[in-house]
């Protein structure tokens, strides 16, 4: 579903994503590990054209996207939720939620506002509240709500235990887990949270330095293995 291969991506001159390349399964959860700095959110962003990569391929179930317009990947199919959540702060959670509403694609079970709360139970709650009223874990639930309204196939996940209490990023790790399995989400995620990233993906990337993919391991290869955490994630 996505194939990224070989890509370089800039911010000016500063030549930042060097010689990229990753898959994802339709239907599978991936996460990219690495500490801050190391440009994972470049790597979401290269993809979904924020960034747009310089060279090298972009696919999205099959489809060139490299040097396609963030809009016209979005209306693919392709949800992405940054770490800032950029929630409407003049827009009620509902307001949040509808300005986001695009249609399912045939043969898919539409995301509607009910579905949307009968996975978030708190934003139906506070569905008259305004956006950014809430706390910071509600945000991000709503966030994730907002992108499903987009009826995605794919969505691109930016460090979602940021700025969480423990307990709430349990709560969402769980909620994101269940949509992968139960709605067929293909997902593609940056963390440097190895326990979070282990409740929501099975496979693993790890970034390092320059932001090269210093290796691929599975969540079992990862727990057993305690000198790639205190390699890659460790400061």
């Amino acid at each position: 579903m996505i194939k990224v291969d070989e890509i370089d991506s800039y911010y000016g001159t500063s030549h930042v994503i060097q010689g990229l390349s990753l898959s994802v399964e339709l239907g599978e959860a991936v996460c990219i590990l690495g500490r801050n700095g190391v440009g994972k959110t470049t790597t979401l962003r290269s993809i979904v054209g924020l960034t747009p990569p310089r060279a090298g391929s972009v696919k999205i179930g099959g489809q060139e996207v490299r040097g396609v317009s963030p809009h016209r990947i979005s209306r693919m199919g392709v949800a992405y939720v940054p770490a800032e959540r950029q929630i409407f702060p003049d827009l009620s959670v509902e307001e949040n939620l509808r300005v986001a509403e695009h249609p399912a694609q045939e043969g898919n079970e539409p995301w509607t506002l009910e579905r949307v709360y009968e996975y978030f139970p708190v934003l139906g709650d506070r569905r008259r509240s305004g956006g950014t009223k809430l706390s910071g874990g509600e945000q991000q639930m709503l966030a994730i709500g907002r992108a499903l309204m987009g009826n995605p196939r794919v969505m691109l996940l930016d460090e979602p235990s940021q700025g969480l209490s423990p307990l709430l990023v349990g709560k969402v790790a769980e909620i994101v887990a269940k949509l992968v399995k139960e709605c067929g989400l293909t997902l593609l995620l940056v963390e440097q949270n190895f326990r979070i990233a282990l409740q929501m993906a099975k496979r693993h990337y790890l970034m390092g330095t320059k932001s090269k993919i210093q290796g691929m391991v599975s969540s079992k290869e990862l727990i057993e293995n305690q000198d790639l955490i205190k390699k890659h994630l460790t400061v």
